[in-house]
């Protein structure tokens, strides 16, 4: 529902305009704490998961909505509250960036950019800007929307008594801001069509992707049940050859064990790939996530490996973007964690990995990433700037609920944009697709109209791509330039304190 997004912080900014500062923070906080709990009861279909960290989860990440109201009102109050809606979106960018890559606290999902995965001419900004110049054109429409209204409900007289002068909005001021919102906008659409009427003409390579949709419970127990992966797995890759890929891929975690360790399971997959003839990028780990097992981390990671059709491994790409709880426990032996986060007995069991690993197929360079890796545009266009053609996202996101595969798949959508280049991706129990360098997902690996919780394959052409955006260049200036902003903005409200309408 992306539309509701250009009005949803309208009721939020008019609430808090004009107020002080503390009841700023405050009702922000409060919607931050339903925003979060209510965008991530998906979570609690992982094992374990209870109440209480759920209500950890809302109190912590709340607060990035509370600072949002504080500075909005402290700027308001020190310059004008002209000045609030004008830093709004950078203030906004800024949060979203600093949650996106706090440390082993980064929860770089959902932005509010990520709202308008389905409207390709507005998301082709990204590749100047990255995902997060999505988030700061929707919040500048909000901020354009919530000044309008608000100055209507000024002039009427409304509630004007128990707001300051400061809260005033001069008619100079309410022009300023929407020329200035509708100018962004207008670059932003006038940038994307120009985008998507420039049609593909390169070379393409055809890949096959393959869901198995492995029941959570069958992966918590992969020496039990073995035998039926393996089969199911076997069955849909030989459907699947039969398209004529070049490449076939499974997702993270397919194969039941470390298939480079051991023995049998190696032998019955180097067999399947002999028999179809084709290179393979297979997803193995020595163990599911999740289980409390003791495993020594210099040996074992979340791995994907390229086979080539006569079953020689030609590389493989260790995990570099480990899951916090899931894959390793941070700062397990400086931090105390209590057992209602940290279960006694688990550790860190996961190694990662330093190398963005490229691999070659038929002249085409590409890389992989796996799982959570793929919500971290930094980590993913290391491997585009290190010569990558196209991209693969390997996951098993079926420890979560239904409403977590496609706020997972959503990230994907970005990237590509980002960086300009395709995106084919393999999920356990879904979302499985095709992306194209402009974020239109070309096709679903689907069974009866579902593209969840369904085992298939698809296989599809994918456009190679050779040219480098900005974005891949240069990363996120956008928001260091930001950043630079709404240090001026503050340094300038601490030291000016007239205030102005």
């Amino acid at each position: 529902m992306g539309l509701l997004a250009w009005v949803g912080l309208v009721p939020l900014m008019v609430a808090i305009s004009g107020r002080s500062s503390g009841l700023g923070f405050l009702l922000s906080y409060i919607c931050g704490i339903i925003f979060f709990a209510g965008v991530f009861t998906w979570i609690f279909d992982v094992a374990g998961y209870k109440i209480w960290h759920h209500a950890v989860l809302g109190v912590f990440f709340g607060l990035y909505f509370g600072f949002f109201g504080w500075a909005f009102n402290f700027i308001s109050k020190r310059l004008g509250i002209i000045y609030g809606y004008f830093a709004a979106p950078f203030f906004w960018v800024c949060l979203e960036y600093l949650r996106s890559n706090l440390s082993f606290m980064a929860l770089p999902l959902p932005l509010l950019a990520h709202s308008q995965y389905q409207f390709p001419v507005i998301i082709q900004i990204a590749s100047l800007t990255g995902a997060y110049g999505i988030s700061f054109l929707v919040v500048s429409v909000n901020a354009a929307l919530s000044a309008m209204f608000f100055a209507s409900v000024r002039s009427t007289g409304i509630n004007a008594k128990k707001r300051p002068t400061h809260s005033l909005l001069s008619k100079r001021g309410k022009i300023a801001i929407m020329l200035s919102t509708a100018s962004v906008v207008a670059f932003v659409l006038l940038y994307g069509k120009l985008n998507l009427s420039e049609p593909h003409t390169g070379k393409m390579i055809k890949v096959s992707v393959v869901q198995g949709n492995i029941d959570r419970q069958k992966k918590l127990n992969p020496r039990r049940h073995k035998k039926f992966i393996m089969q199911r797995y076997a069955d849909l890759t030989k459907k699947a050859s039969k398209d004529g890929a070049a490449l076939i891929v499974w997702p993270e975690a397919a194969t039941p064990g470390f298939v480079l360790k051991k023995l049998p399971l190696m032998k019955k997959t180097v067999s399947l790939i002999r028999e179809t003839k084709t290179h393979f990028i297979i997803g193995s780990s020595e163990y599911p996530k999740f289980i409390k097992e003791r495993f020594d981390p210099k040996k074992y990671g979340n791995t994907a490996i390229f086979f080539s059709p006569e079953g020689k491994v030609l590389g493989q790409y260790l995990k570099i973007k480990l899951t916090p709880f899931g894959e390793f426990i941070p700062y397990d032996e400086i931090i105390p964690w209590p057992k209602f986060i940290v279960p006694e007995g688990k550790k860190s069991f996961e190694l990662p990995g330093e190398d963005h690993t490229i691999f070659e197929l038929n002249g085409a360079k590409f890389g992989v990433i796996i799982c959570w890796e793929s919500h971290f545009p930094g980590l993913f266009r290391a491997f585009v700037k290190k010569g990558a053609n196209f991209m693969l996202n390997i996951t098993n996101e079926g420890w979560f609920g239904e409403a977590g595969l496609y706020q997972k798949m959503v990230t994907s959508v970005f990237r590509a944009v980002e960086n300009r280049v395709s995106i084919a991706r393999a999920a356990n129990t879904g979302v499985s697709c095709f992306i194209d360098p402009y974020g239109r997902i070309t096709g679903r690996v689907q069974n009866n109209g579902k593209d969840i919780l369904v085992e298939g394959y698809l296989t599809q052409n994918i456009p190679l791509s050779h040219e480098r955006t900005f974005y891949t260049s240069y990363g996120d200036v956008f928001v260091y330039l930001s950043i630079i902003m709404m240090g001026l903005i503050i340094v300038l409200s601490i030291f000016r304190s007239k205030k102005r309408p």
